[in-house]
């Protein structure tokens, strides 16, 4: 039986617990480079699409070992350019297949980012695994689990209120406690021991 997400939520504080220093640290360097990138002229969006999953790879890197209370370091958020094309293939996948459900409508959109949700923590512990491949054991592993994510998004909600009333200051240890619990959902669901089938990564996302 899957942990409930009150429980993973305490977890990740306990894991954080004299640590947030690194960890509000490390995520305001990933959100430093994050707009560096976007700031430059004329190609911001472009070097972002480009960076953007080798620099989320990392981030997760780092945040997965948080909610392992494993060794964290600030190099950690710099891995993924050790296997760029990975992150950059699943990146680059996940943004498309986002946007094109999202065109069609708003539910579809957000049930296909559910789907792809593990598809960076999964990059993060098989550094041999292709990026296509992260998206479909994503989507397996995420099969009757969606809900239980949005769920867990939806307690974030009043904290989010409450980065926004802080006018974005409340969000350096809103976004670290946030990504530690997601670590800990990752691994709640690794727990169930489910056969990560490689299912056709095209295929339509079920609701």
């Amino acid at each position: 039986m899957l942990t409930a997400n009150r429980e993973l939520m305490f977890q990740a504080r306990e894991s954080l617990k004299n640590r947030w220093g690194l960890a509000v640290g490390g995520n305001v360097i990933y959100l430093i480079l994050i707009a560096l990138i976007q700031m430059v002229p004329r190609i911001g969006w472009i070097a972002y699409l480009i960076l953007g999953g080798p620099l989320l790879l990392g981030w997760s890197v780092f945040f997965l070992s948080f909610s392992r209370n494993q060794d964290a370091q600030i190099a950690q958020l710099f891995d993924g350019f050790n296997r760029f094309v990975n992150g950059l293939v699943a990146y680059l996948l996940m943004t498309l297949f986002i946007i094109l459900w999202t065109l069609l409508f708003i539910i579809p959109g957000i049930v296909a980012y559910l789907s792809y949700a593990q598809t960076f923590f999964i990059l993060a512990e098989n550094p041999q695994l292709e990026g296509r491949d992260a998206l479909r054991r994503s989507k397996t592993l995420m099969k009757g689990n969606r809900l239980k994510l949005f769920f867990l998004f939806w307690r974030f909600f009043g904290w989010f209120l409450l980065g926004v009333l802080s006018l974005g200051i409340g969000f350096l240890w809103i976004m670290p406690y946030l990504a530690t619990t997601l670590g800990r959902f990752y691994d709640d669901l690794q727990l169930q021991n489910k056969p990560l089938s490689l299912e056709p990564v095209l295929e339509p996302i079920q609701p």
